[in-house]
């Protein structure tokens, strides 16, 4: 009995330094970029993070609903290396060069990961080669096989362009170079792995080729989600609050109280849809499709943003920005009529709680944000009084042919009745000789 009372502290202590296994130590350095979703940023549905028909990297492997295309992943290597024989590298110098980043790889996880060595170098390889064909057939750059339901049947791509860009469905951006150059063909020396994986994208979003080119070769991508995030956030800076008091920057009202303050709602040209202006009362907010592309991309992205300490903020602040002015379904109906929203999703009751439920949990800070600005100038614009009455006279007085009309009945039967009175006056001081 002695004996185990002398060695119960030893064993706590013992396990006291035990290292933390689901949210490691390092999961805050520069190198950890790939991160479970934490339950308080969960928004609606939890399998809005997993991937509906194929793992890529360690987090869902082996799941039922994964296990069609896993099958397919040898496969594909062993045409790979086949296509490639005689300009590309053997099966060994994938996985020598491979184990010579384990460590690297491990780093860039959030937890500790359960596989041995070569269970993960095994699975980088695979998953690598499988994104990256892809990429290739897509681009017409590797002939695709008719009778290959990966490159034959729809529904695969529609599903790829999902899963690819799930938080937690993600693989090191090193790993894809790796693959991507030790199987490079003479006649892709000219493109790069950003190119082909912006291009395969973009069949759901169809945006210019000169926006994609800007991000051909943007350094330091840390995954497939992060190149693409970069790509929809551009260059924008921080944006300087100037001389806008402390105490306007804060929330804006919904689109509705806008309006009812005279501030104007209106599409904006650009080809980034973050790209928010409030300019002379008009607030220009660039047309966003909403369907199940876009809904899932906001989903993974704001986590993204979330966890990671080293990137910026800018989506979850257009998403907070959004929630604001979509408060309600008549908010969605308003953004709907002004082109701004486009809606494959559903109702506008669907809308409005979508961006109601998207920014809930985060972490926002409005004056580090890159529309501090802006939320500060739409605060002031609305909280003037004679912004608001002045909207309130124009949709009283002029908001229809009628009511202007009876304004201008009005207006003149007043004048006249100025004009009578005052000739009254004038001829009972001054009287005809």
């Amino acid at each position: 009995m002695v004996a185990v009372e002398l060695d119960w502290p030893r064993y706590m202590e013992q396990r006291f330094r035990e290292r933390p296994r689901l949210l490691r130590q390092t999961a805050s350095n520069g190198l950890c970029c790939i991160f479970r979703v934490p339950r308080s940023v969960f928004v609606g549905d939890p399998k809005a993070y997993e991937p509906q028909i194929v793992s890529i990297g360690p987090y869902h492997r082996g799941k039922e609903q994964v296990e069609m295309l896993e099958q397919h992943k040898p496969r594909l290597f062993a045409a790979l290396l086949d296509r490639t024989r005689g300009h590309g590298a053997p099966a060994e110098a994938y996985f020598r060069t491979m184990a010579s980043v384990e460590t690297k790889i491990r780093e860039c996880y959030s937890e500790d990961l359960d596989c041995g060595s070569w269970s993960l170098i095994e699975m980088m390889i695979l998953d690598a080669c499988f994104v990256v064909e892809m990429f290739r057939v897509t681009a017409s750059l590797v002939p695709a096989d008719p009778a290959d339901p990966l490159f034959s049947m729809p529904w695969v791509y529609s599903f790829l362009t999902l899963d690819l860009l799930l938080i937690e469905n993600q693989i090191p951006f090193f790993v894809l170079e790796t693959v991507f150059e030790l199987s490079m063909a003479p006649t892709e020396a000219h493109y790069s792995l950003n190119k082909l994986a912006l291009e395969f994208f973009n069949y759901r979003l169809r945006r210019p080729q000169h926006e994609l080119e800007r991000h051909y070769h943007v350094p330091n991508v840390t995954h497939l989600l992060d190149l693409f995030r970069l790509s929809l956030v551009g260059h924008l800076e921080l944006e300087d609050p100037g001389d806008v008091n402390e105490e306007f920057l804060q929330l804006i009202p919904s689109a509705k109280q806008l309006l009812l303050a005279g501030i104007k709602l209106k599409p904006r040209k650009s080809d980034r849809f973050i790209d928010v202006r409030f300019e002379r009362g008009v607030l220009q907010i660039p047309p966003l499709t909403l369907d199940v592309f876009t809904r899932s991309l906001f989903l993974n992205c704001i986590a993204y943003e979330q966890c990671s300490c080293y990137c910026s903020k800018h989506i979850t602040t257009y998403a907070v920005l959004m929630s604001c002015v979509v408060s309600t379904a008549a908010d969605a109906a308003l953004l709907s009529e002004h082109n701004i929203i486009v809606n494959f999703s559903g109702s506008d009751e669907y809308v409005a709680r979508y961006f109601n439920n998207l920014t809930c949990g985060v972490s926002f800070d409005i004056s580090i944000s890159y529309l501090a600005g802006l939320f500060g100038e739409v605060t002031r614009y609305h909280q003037n009084k004679w912004h608001v009455q002045w909207s309130g006279i124009k949709r009283e007085y002029f908001g229809s042919p009628w009511s202007f009309i009876s304004a201008v009945a009005a207006f003149i039967l007043l004048a006249l009745t100025v004009v009578q009175a005052f000739y009254a006056v004038y001829a009972y001081y001054r009287p005809s000789k």
